[in-house]
């Protein structure tokens, strides 16, 4: 039997476009979001992370000062000192993980890649010359990453299930700036990991913004009305400032991790 020339071969099941976009290749999509991260990250030497969770909605410096040459007194302005505190922060962090001089990039900083409080904390780690994460989302209303994450290690999501994976699996500090229903989300999936049992390592959390948090989330009043252990209140630290949670967050980190030698991956 001979092939004529002119004859096309079909596509193999793994390079057809139409196959792998169709709900019967939904668990190798699935799949992809979890083996190429992985790949990535070792490729990078990545072996851990500090994520910082906050508000795509805090301003940036040059945003803040647009808004009052303009006049406008835009809520958003309530944010502005998060924004700084969440770049200044990330910046110490990462010239502390460089101090390590190891050859595994240990607790590299790792935001969702998107702005406000998310470029916030990569810019700082940028500013320190070191190396960032962003784990993006396809979302209709957010175009890119923002220009401060590291380039071999920016991601972009379908599935908000994977992308929380990737949060938690690496992370070995989590710190929880002032945010919406996302950041809310991820807090308390996070607390509930901890609570349970289902996250083994320790995760070192931190509150951060005392008088947000008290606002908006009554902890204590969850324990008073028993629907959460008094215990569980200790599954996080409360910090209002830079210096405090980079304290805390070092202190942690050296006790907890710097003695284990074994890869998270």
């Amino acid at each position: 039997m001979t092939v004529d020339d002119n004859d096309e071969r079909p596509p193999k099941a793994y390079e057809n476009a139409d196959f792998l976009h169709s709900r019967a290749a939904r668990p190798l999509r699935i799949l992809s979001e979890y083996l190429q991260p992985e790949s990535r990250f070792q490729a990078a030497h990545v072996r851990d992370t500090i994520v910082i969770f906050g508000s795509a909605r805090a301003p940036s410096p040059e945003q803040v000062a647009q808004l009052r040459a303009e006049g406008k007194n835009n809520s958003a302005l309530k944010l502005a000192r998060y924004y700084e505190e969440a770049r200044e922060l990330a910046r110490r962090m990462t010239e502390w993980s460089k101090s390590l001089d190891r050859e595994d990039r240990r607790f590299v900083v790792c935001t969702g890649g998107g702005p406000g409080i998310m470029m916030a904390a990569n810019r700082g780690a940028s500013e320190a010359r070191g190396l960032n994460v962003g784990l993006g989302i396809s979302l209709p209303f957010v175009a890119v990453p923002n220009p401060y994450v590291t380039r071999q290690l920016s991601f972009e999501f379908h599935y908000f299930f994977t992308r929380k994976y990737w949060f938690v699996y690496l992370a070995k500090a989590i710190v929880i700036m002032p945010g919406g229903f996302g950041t809310m989300d991820e807090l308390f999936e996070v607390l509930t990991l901890v609570q349970t049992g289902k996250v083994k390592k320790p995760i070192s959390v931190v509150l951060y913004g005392n008088d947000f948090w008290e606002r908006v989330v009554n902890f204590d009043a969850l324990a008073e009305y028993g629907v959460i252990s008094p215990d569980d209140l200790n599954l996080f630290h409360r910090s209002n400032s830079v210096d405090d949670a980079f304290h805390y967050l070092t202190t942690e980190l050296t006790r907890v991790h710097l003695g284990d030698s074994s890869p998270t991956m």
